[in-house]
Formats: structure tokens, C-alpha cells, sequence
């Protein structure tokens, strides 16, 4: 489904967005993304395509709002029958879709959150919609409760052949979605797949907002058939690129800090990467689930992260002198220093 809108308050917005499968809308706080499913349910005055001049009433659309908006007093199946349009329907039937059956005459005081959450979702699939539209949906779960939701939500969306807007501030809500949409000013910012968003982050920005922590600039020393090699400071680097910009030029470029690697003595690297070594200290190692996050200093401060298995085979301590290798296709250059 194509979404068009535009929107003249709380918020000026122009957004043209395809909504195919599970789609992300990742944006930060106060970036619109709440404003453009409210005008989509025909809660807020827009103008654009689809269901453009139709009531909330007789929009085809399926709303779960943050916090659910459970009658407290009906049970889940009750809160369900309320969106129901026919009394041929069965409220159980849309708790079935969402594994809730055995749950129907339970109030809300008596779920837990992700239940109240599924509760929520059934209430909107009652409504036959051809649009679902997912408000911070995992926002109030825990991470095995937020996995379960995602896989159930990705389910619902591919078998029942369901288009749904989800909108989020988590980069890993959005990284478990078929698409995701980036809302930056008013306007989609980038749009594409987790994979090209997160690898290839159109903006600075954008690349913050998904997990860039290692950003800098350099001079575009020379072109070469695969790519470009890069002047910081005193090292050239090797980066590969099939949009390279002039020579000459000076660019941002970044890489992910789980896409920086130590070198190890016992590996010697192969003669295309030798470019791309830099000597580095560890100023500080923090611990980070079941992997580590370490800081370095030295002609580049970096950010790296490590799992577990790699520091235990390598026992790196902080103060340690070592040896880390960018390697040229993960290095990503920025079209655009904003």
C-alpha cells in the first residue's frame, strides 16, 4: 500500500512512504511518527491518499495505540467484540489468531503486558482492516515478551496478506521488520531494507539513529576500479565504493563498531587489507550483555564491539597495545554531511 500525506498540524508533514509487509516508521522523539498514524486513522485533519475524506468510521484500517485503550471493566473477548461488524464474527476466533483463546473471559487487571498487548491486536484485526497501524507496540515489553510480539506481528502480516505501519524509536524494532522508513523534518529521509538502512545510513543523522558510532572525515586521495583509497591524517585507507566521489574532495565516512576487528598475530592478513591497519590502545573495556564494548585511542578514537567468544580467546585487557583492521566494504561513505 502507497501512503501519501500531508499534514498541516501539530506538525508540517509531506510523507510518501510504501507500506509493504511489516514496514518500520523509525524516527525519533517529537519527529511526527504518532501525528501520521493519528491522520491516517482520520484522527487529525490531512489530506492525501489512502482513505482521503473518510470518517475514522469508515476507514478499513486496524489501530493499536500505545497503552492499548483496554475497557477495564470487559473481558478480553468483550474488548474485542467492540470492534467487531457483524454478529456472525467471533471476538474468540481474533484471540485465536493471536494464540489468546484459552484467555477470553480474563480482564485486563488480569493480563500481562504483552497479553493486554495481544488483546489490543486482536481488537484491531476484528475490524477486517486493509492497513494496520502499530503505535511503539513493544515499548512497554521486556526483550523476550518484545521478540514474541515481533514474530507474532510478522506472522499476522505475511499469512493474513496484511500491509502494517509500525512506529518506533528502537533501531532493533525497526531491524526486525521487512522495510524500514526513516522520518526525519517531515519527510522520509531513507527508506529501504534494515540491511541497506543500517549498513548504508543516508545521512549522518540517520547513521547516529541506527548505530554509527565511529564517524570522521578524511580526503579522497585517489579513484581505483573498485573503489577509492581515503587520506586521514597520516594513513590511506582503502574504501569500496561504486559512487566514489572527486578526488580531492573531503567526506564523512563512518564504520559500525561491531565492524571493526582486531588483528590477530596468528592471522596474518591478506596483502588488499594491509591498508587498512591502524595501531590502537585500549583505553577502557565495559562489559555489554554477553560481549564487550571497548573504547581505543590513537590515531582514530573508536568504538568496537566484541562477543564474547572473541575476548575470551584473545583475553584483551585495557591499556593493551593492539592492531585493528577497517575493512573496505564496511566502510561507508556519507553522501550527505548533514
Amino acid at each position: 500500500m502507497e501512503i501519501a500525506y500531508r499534514i498541516e498540524q501539530p506538525l508540517k508533514m509531506d510523507v510518501q512512504l510504501p507500506v509493504n509487509g511489516l514496514t518500520a516508521l523509525l524516527g525519533g522523539s517529537g519527529s511526527g511518527k504518532t501525528t501520521l498514524l493519528k491522520a491516517l486513522a482520520g484522527l487529525l485533519p490531512a489530506t492525501g491518499q489512502p482513505f482521503a475524506g473518510l470518517p475514522p468510521e469508515r476507514r478499513q484500517i486496524g489501530y493499536l495505540p500505545q497503552g492499548y485503550a483496554l475497557v477495564p471493566h470487559l473481558t478480553a473477548a468483550e474488548n474485542v467484540a467492540l470492534a467487531l461488524s457483524s454478529k456472525d464474527q467471533s471476538a474468540v476466533s481474533y484471540l485465536e489468531k493471536v494464540n489468546l483463546a484459552h484467555l477470553a473471559n480474563k480482564l485486563p487487571k488480569e493480563l500481562s503486558g504483552g497479553q493486554k498487548q495481544r488483546v489490543a491486536l486482536a481488537r484491531a484485526l476484528a475490524r477486517e482492516p486493509k492497513l494496520l497501524l502499530l503505535d511503539e507496540p513493544t515499548s512497554a515489553l521486556d526483550a523476550t515478551a518484545r521478540d514474541s510480539a515481533l514474530d507474532l506481528l510478522e506472522s499476522l502480516s505475511r499469512n493474513l496478506d496484511l500491509p502494517a505501519l509500525i512506529v518506533t524509536h528502537d533501531p532493533y524494532v525497526a531491524s526486525r521488520c521487512n522495510f524500514v522508513g526513516v522520518l526525519e523534518t517531515g519527510v522520509i529521509a531513507q527508506f529501504g531494507s534494515p540491511e541497506e538502512v543500517f549498513q548504508r545510513p543516508a545521512t549522518i543523522s540517520i547513521a547516529k539513529m541506527v548505530g554509527f558510532s565511529n564517524i570522521f572525515e578524511g580526503i579522497v586521495d585517489k579513484i581505483t576500479d573498485v573503489g577509492i583509497f581515503l587520506t586521514v591524517d597520516k594513513y590511506k585507507f582503502r574504501v569500496e565504493t561504486t559512487e566514489p566521489p572527486p578526488t580531492g574532495s573531503r567526506v564523512k565516512w563512518g564504520i559500525r563498531p561491531e565492524e571493526v576487528m582486531v588483528v590477530r598475530s596468528d592471522r596474518p592478513l591478506p596483502p588488499e587489507l594491509q591498508n587498512n591497519v591502524l595501531p590502537a590502545k585500549i583505553a577502557r573495556m565495559k562489559k555489554r550483555g554477553t560481549g564487550y564494548c571497548v573504547k581505543l585511542s590513537g590515531p582514530l578514537p573508536l568504538l568496537m564491539l566484541i562477543p564474547r567468544h572473541v575476548q575470551d580467546r584473545l583475553q584483551l585487557e585495557e591499556a593493551a597495545q593492539i592492531n585493528v583492521v577497517l575493512k573496505p566494504r564496511y566502510i561507508h561513505l556519507f553522501s550527505s554531511p548533514v
